[in-house]
């Protein structure tokens, strides 16, 4: 009698043998190599068979875990519906009350019954803003992605011009050098950079000439852009709370703002596959760097 393990590894399925009435006709050893390589080749099978039947069951696990995503993707999506239109009305009306209010009794009010009123007003407008943002960020997490070759110096460039548009009366000097055309979905990238070119613009707010500046280069594999200013920058002591939705390192007083817009940033970095990071120092400015596919191609040279 021969016998031989069936094993892979450190798992074993069992033993092979072969029994014979007479002696062999070939020398024992041979016998027990050829016995050892069918064993061998058996486990291979086995093993083959055992990893097939295991992904068969986590694939079908992960069709399960995907159909209730999907499911609470929806019911996420009906919630935030519901939730922004049952804010907006009560909202419409304190700000519409309080305008009336404004409007035709704005003598009996006094001077501090019409302060009170407009700080209720900014209150309710600043509401809004945030419910505005919330969905904004719920969207950026569940639409689907439409990825394309992107050149983001051209969208920064678009989303500056109109940043002057708004107020014309910045002196703002931007600059952009050369940037690799980058893979990602467009709609989701325009809404990153405004988020972020918004930041620049409006945390540059008491420089006078403010200065902005967008590159990107490639490096390993990846194509790394940053968005830098001059502006009133940050502690870096508190940096890990920059992308946390709510999450806001200068008062509303010294700058407006909901805390949501770094988060939807990150997200949709996340989603790409990149990542984002930041430097900074209190008075001197912000630079904030981030990640994505690059594109097949050559880069493009901007001035």
């Amino acid at each position: 009698m021969l016998a031989a393990p069936i094993t892979v590894g450190e798992h074993r399925f069992g033993v092979i043998s072969t029994i014979a009435d007479r002696s062999s006709l070939f020398f024992f050893e041979d016998d027990l190599a050829l016995l050892a390589l069918l064993a061998d080749q058996t486990a291979v099978v086995l093993e083959n068979r055992r990893l097939f039947d295991v992904i068969d069951g986590l694939n079908a696990t992960l069709e399960q875990r995907v159909i209730e995503l999907r499911v609470l993707n929806s019911e996420l999506s009906a919630f935030a519906y519901s939730v922004s239109h049952d804010l907006r009305a009560p909202l419409r009306s304190i700000d519409g009350f309080s305008q009336i209010l404004l409007e035709d009794h704005s003598e009996q009010l006094g001077d501090e019954g019409r302060r009170v009123l407009a700080r209720i007003r900014a209150g309710a407008v600043q509401l809004g803003q945030l419910i505005d943002d919330l969905l904004a960020l719920s969207r950026v997490t569940r639409d689907e992605m439409s990825v394309a070759d992107v050149d983001l110096g051209q969208i920064a460039e678009a989303i500056v011009a109109e940043l002057r548009q708004r107020e014309p009366g910045r002196a703002m000097e931007y600059s952009s050098v050369r940037s690799p055309i980058a893979r990602g979905d467009p709609r989701l990238l325009k809404v990153a950079l405004t988020n972020l070119l918004e930041n620049a613009w409006k945390f540059t707010r008491g420089r006078a000439p403010a200065h902005v500046r967008f590159a990107g280069e490639e490096k390993d594999g990846e194509v790394v852009f940053h968005i830098s200013d001059d502006g009133a920058g940050f502690d870096m002591r508190y940096a890990d709370k920059l992308f946390g939705a709510f999450q806001r390192l200068h008062t509303q007083a010294d700058f407006e703002g909901t805390g949501i817009g770094l988060a939807t940033v990150q997200r949709i970095m996340h989603r790409h596959g990149g990542r984002i990071w930041a430097s900074a120092e209190p008075g001197k400015g912000a630079t904030f760097f981030f990640s994505l596919p690059i594109a097949q191609g050559a880069a493009r040279t901007e001035v």
